[in-house]
C-alpha cells in the first residue's frame, strides 16, 4: 500500500510539472510557427495587381515564398537590435515579439514570358511570441539562468506579452466542422427534420442546411443564395441526372425510396442544363442568361460545401462528391422522420472541437496577411503609376501586419466578430494562473438561457472539471479542463488517414489514386 502511495505521488509530481500544465498552448503555438504560418502563405501563393489592365501595359504580380520567424528582438534608439527577454518586455511596457521574414518576388510579363524584376527575403512585420514556446528566448534555460535574468522558474508560460501586459488566449469551444448533424427544428410552429454541416476550408466557414418541409419535400440552403433551393434541382446541377441514380445515392431502403419518389415527382427540372439555368435565375435574377449561368457555376463551386474541394482534383469529380454528400444529408433527414435514428446531441463532446492558441493565431495571421497583400497591391500600383522602379523593400510596409497581429491580442477583439478571446492573465495567485491557462469558453451568448448547453454533460467526464465554473451569467459557459486532461491535436495530414483506411479495405475514398470515386463513410 505504501509503495502504491509513493508511486502515485511520483506520477502526480511528474504529471503536474511546469511543462505539462500549459502544454496544449505550447504544442499548438509551436505547430503554428513550424507549419501553420507556411500553410497560410501557400494558400495565398500570389498577390495579383490591376497593373496590365491598360493596353500596352505588362501585368505584374508578387510571388510569395518561404516564411520564417526568428526569436524576440528589440530595436533600441541608436538603431541596434538586441535580444528581448519577457521580464524586460514587462518592465518597459513593450511587446514580446519577433520579426517575421518572407521571400517575395515581383514578376512582370505575360504568361510564358515572365521575368523576375526583384526577388528578396524581406521583413513583413512582427509576430507576438508565446512565453515558453520554442521561439521564446528563455526556452531551455535552467532555473538558475532564469533567476539571473529576473524570471520566475515556476512560471508556466503559455501567454503573450503585449505592451507590457500579459495576455492569455482563451481556448474556444465550437461545433465540429465538416460533420453532418441531424436534428428537429420547430420552424413556423411545425416540427421539421434538418441535417446541417458547418463546411470549413482555409478559414472560410459555410453553414449548409438540408431540411424536410411539412410537405415532405427536401430543400437546401447555403451562403450567397437567398432562401432555399429544391434538393433535386441542386443535385441535378451537380451532375446526378437520372432518377434512379439520385434515389440509390440517397438510400436503398423502401421507406426512404418512397419519400424520395415524392420529391422526384415534384421536381422542377429534369436535366443538368435546366437545373443550372434554374439556379442562375435564383442567384442572378434580372441579369443576362450567360451571366446567370456563370454566376450559378461560381456559386456551387465556391460556396456549396467548400471543404470537399481538393487541390489538383477535377472540378467535375468535386461536384459529384458534393452531390453524394447532399444525398447523405437527405438520408439523415429521412431516417430522423422515420425515427430510425435519434437527433444528434450538440452538447455531446464528440460533436465539439476546441480551438487553442495556434488555431486562433492561424485565423489572425490569415486576416493580417490578406491585409498586407491589399497594401502591397496598392503600393505596387502607386509606384507603377509614378514610373518608379518596382522593388520588394519599397512596397512592403511592415507596420500593416504588426498592427493586425498585436491589436486583437491587446484588446481581445478577434477576427469574425468575437470578443474576449484574449484576457489579462489572472495573477491573484499561482493556482489562479494555472486555472486561467486551462480555461475554455463557449461562443454562446451569456444573455440567453441556453439551459442544455450550461448543464454538465455525461461526455465531459474526465475532460471538463464538474465544479469549477463561475457563478452568474457565465455559469456553464466558461469551463475548465479536468486535472489530468490530455488535449489531442488534429490529424496532421488527411491524406495519410485516407491511405490508412484504403489499406484496411475501405473502398471509394476520394483523393486516393487508383480508387473508384464514390461516396463512403470516410467522406465525413
Amino acid at each position: 500500500m505504501e509503495l502504491d502511495r509513493t508511486h502515485r505521488r511520483d506520477i502526480s509530481r511528474e504529471y503536474f510539472s511546469k511543462e505539462r500544465l500549459a502544454e496544449h498552448h505550447y504544442r499548438s503555438f509551436n505547430a503554428f510557427l513550424t507549419r501553420g504560418m507556411q500553410e497560410v502563405v501557400d494558400e495565398k501563393e500570389t498577390i495579383d495587381t490591376d497593373i496590365g489592365d491598360k493596353e500596352g501595359e505588362e501585368p505584374v504580380y508578387v510571388e510569395l515564398g518561404d516564411v520564417r520567424v526568428v526569436t524576440p528582438r528589440v530595436r533600441e534608439a541608436d538603431g541596434s537590435e538586441e535580444l528581448l527577454y519577457p521580464q524586460e518586455a514587462r518592465l518597459r511596457n513593450i511587446t514580446y515579439s519577433a520579426p517575421v521574414f518572407m521571400e517575395m518576388s515581383i514578376v512582370v510579363g505575360e504568361e510564358g514570358d515572365e521575368r523576375v524584376v526583384d526577388s528578396t527575403e524581406t521583413k513583413i512585420g512582427r509576430m507576438p511570441i508565446m512565453v515558453g514556446s520554442e521561439k521564446c528566448n528563455i526556452a531551455g534555460f535552467t532555473d538558475d539562468e532564469l533567476i539571473e535574468i529576473g524570471e520566475d522558474p515556476a512560471d508556466p508560460g503559455g501567454y503573450f506579452i503585449v505592451n507590457g501586459s500579459e495576455r492569455v488566449l482563451m481556448t474556444s469551444e465550437d461545433l465540429a466542422p465538416n460533420k453532418i448533424l441531424a436534428e428537429y427544428d420547430t420552424k413556423y410552429g411545425d416540427e421539421i427534420q434538418v441535417a446541417k454541416t458547418f463546411s470549413q476550408r482555409r478559414g472560410y466557414r459555410a453553414l449548409v442546411l438540408c431540411e424536410r418541409t411539412r410537405d415532405g419535400l427536401l430543400e437546401v440552403s447555403f451562403p450567397s443564395v437567398s432562401g432555399s433551393i429544391n434538393f433535386v434541382t441542386l443535385v441535378r446541377a451537380l451532375g446526378l441526372e437520372s432518377d434512379e441514380e439520385i434515389v440509390h445515392k440517397v438510400s436503398n431502403d423502401p421507406e426512404v425510396v418512397k419519400y424520395m419518389l415524392e420529391n422526384l415527382e415534384e421536381a422542377e427540372v429534369q436535366t443538368k442544363e435546366e437545373a443550372i439555368e434554374a439556379l442562375g435565375k435564383r442567384v442572378a435574377s434580372g441579369q443576362g442568361k450567360n451571366y446567370q449561368l456563370k454566376r450559378a457555376n461560381y456559386v456551387i463551386d465556391r460556396y456549396l460545401l467548400p471543404h470537399l474541394h481538393e487541390d489538383g482534383v477535377d472540378e467535375e469529380d468535386v461536384r459529384i462528391n458534393k452531390a453524394h454528400y447532399l444525398c447523405r444529408m437527405a438520408e439523415a433527414c429521412f431516417e430522423l422522420a422515420l425515427q430510425r435514428r435519434e437527433a444528434d446531441d450538440k452538447d455531446h463532446y464528440a460533436n465539439k472541437r476546441l480551438k487553442v492558441s495556434g488555431d486562433l493565431m492561424r485565423d489572425l495571421f490569415r486576416t493580417a496577411l490578406n491585409k498586407l497583400a491589399r497594401d502591397v497591391k496598392y503600393q505596387l500600383e502607386r509606384a507603377n503609376m509614378r514610373n518608379r522602379n518596382l522593388s520588394v523593400s519599397t512596397v512592403v510596409r511592415s507596420d500593416v501586419l504588426t498592427e493586425r497581429l498585436e491589436h486583437p491580442i491587446a484588446t481581445g477583439n478577434w477576427v469574425g466578430g468575437r470578443s474576449g478571446v484574449s484576457q489579462l492573465v489572472d495573477r491573484t495567485d499561482f493556482m489562479g494562473v494555472l486555472s486561467h491557462l486551462r480555461r475554455l469558453r463557449s461562443p454562446l451568448s451569456r444573455s440567453q438561457p441556453h439551459f442544455e448547453a450550461r448543464d454538465l454533460h455525461a461526455t465531459q467526464w474526465g475532460r471538463i472539471c464538474p465544479s469549477e465554473t463561475p457563478e452568474g451569467p457565465n455559469c456553464g459557459l466558461v469551463k475548465n479542463f479536468a486535472q489530468a486532461m490530455e488535449l489531442s491535436q488534429h490529424v496532421e495530414d488527411e491524406r495519410d488517414l485516407k491511405r490508412e483506411l484504403a489499406s484496411m479495405g475501405v473502398e471509394g475514398i476520394p483523393g486516393i489514386e487508383g480508387v473508384e470515386r464514390t461516396t463512403t463513410s470516410a467522406d465525413d
